[in-house]
């Protein structure tokens, strides 16, 4: 059971981070100033999601709360490699 939430999370933090992270790009494409305080607010609420949310619901010890928790931490480590950082915004050069 914590295998098969520990893919939901991570199937939900996927979902989660394709809408946050197209509005944010979309916000911050469209703003004539700089950048980087949209970036920096997108990378602070996927991992909000990601790792607070995910330790939050490991903490609560029950079954399928633990699944869940360590999807969402998954998922938000496994975007931030596959995509050099670029979808959770921990990417450098999206700050300059």
């Amino acid at each position: 059971m914590v295998v098969a939430l520990a893919f939901a999370g991570l199937a939900l933090y996927s979902v989660l981070n394709v809408i946050v992270g197209f509005f944010i790009f979309a916000v911050a494409m469209d703003s004539s100033g700089p950048h980087t305080a949209y970036v920096a607010a997108g990378a602070a609420v996927l991992a909000l999601i990601g790792l607070g949310g995910g330790i939050g619901l490991v903490l609560i010890r029950q079954s399928w709360t633990r699944g869940l928790g360590l999807g969402l931490m998954i998922g938000w480590a496994l975007w931030s490699i596959l995509s050099a950082g670029i979808c959770t915004g921990l990417n450098p050069s999206l700050y300059g």
